[in-house]
């Protein structure tokens, strides 16, 4: 059965010191079929800053070659997207050969939702900065259209200060829609992200009603991805992430080929 892992950083990320090889090899031990490396730039987040691409397309290359009898590698990168960064981001997806382009939210109104967690949060209630954070995003969508799918898109609830974090879809469903037939209209489609389950909600990003509604609405183009940044944790929980896309209605995943999603049967 085919199974790729979407979502994978390596020591080009600021957050990760794995090698790119190790990462790799993990994959192919844990039987995956094909990966997308998609290490950060994040352009409104100092500690996000754009990887060497120079030191890194050598190694990319050497890789994707040694290793193209075991696994496929998929040339990707996570953005964070910000409507006024959007001319910077296109120059960038216009330099480089990007097969898959993750776009995340990372930061808000110039806050990064982790290293500036208390700026964030501390000054607003759960409402408003859940609303805040999916306005911002609706606003992403609008305005940077060079992205293929929308990362773990309700990673709002992952740091928030509140007695409960968790972002429950019915509250919110006017604005998700909203973003929800905004990517669908523009051909994007979303990821499922397994990383919850490291970072204790035991379950994935977007939700599993979220994830209904993506489909109930039209939404094909779907991904899975670890988010890893260790390769201990490559592939984890990837093919419960495909059972979710089975229960949801989907019956396809989606590949990605200069930036065109192809379709597996699942």
């Amino acid at each position: 059965m085919f199974s790729a892992d979407y979502h994978i950083h390596t020591g080009f990320s600021i957050d990760s010191d794995a090698p790119m090889e190790a990462m790799l090899l993990s994959a192919i031990n844990k039987g995956m079929n094909e990966i997308a490396f998609t290490d950060h730039v994040d352009y409104d987040s100092k500690y996000y800053p754009e990887p060497d691409y120079d030191s890194y397309m050598p190694v990319f290359n050497e890789l994707k070659e040694k290793y193209k009898d075991d696994i496929n590698i998929v040339f990707g990168v996570e953005i964070g997207l910000e409507n006024k960064w959007a001319d910077k981001i296109n120059a960038l997806t216009a330099k480089y050969p990007f097969d898959f382009i993750i776009g995340s939210s990372h930061c808000v109104l110039t806050k990064d939702l982790y290293f500036d967690q208390k700026e964030y949060f501390g000054g607003r209630t759960k409402k408003e900065a859940y609303t805040t954070y999916f306005d911002e995003l609706y606003k992403n969508i609008q305005t940077c259209h060079d992205f293929c799918v929308y990362g773990h898109i309700d990673f709002v609830s992952r740091y928030g200060m509140y007695e409960d974090n968790s972002l429950n879809y019915s509250e919110y469903k006017d604005i998700t829609d909203k973003c929800l037939i905004a990517l669908i209209d523009k051909g994007k489609g979303i990821e499922i992200n397994t990383s919850g389950f490291r970072y204790g909600i035991n379950g994935t990003y977007p939700s599993m009603d979220i994830l209904k509604r993506y489909r109930e609405l039209g939404g094909e183009i779907i991904t899975a991805g670890s988010d890893s940044h260790r390769p201990e944790d490559t592939a984890d929980h990837i093919d419960y992430a495909y059972d979710m896309m089975r229960a949801a209605g989907f019956r396809y995943v989606s590949v990605f080929r200069n930036r065109k999603p192809e379709f597996i049967k699942l």
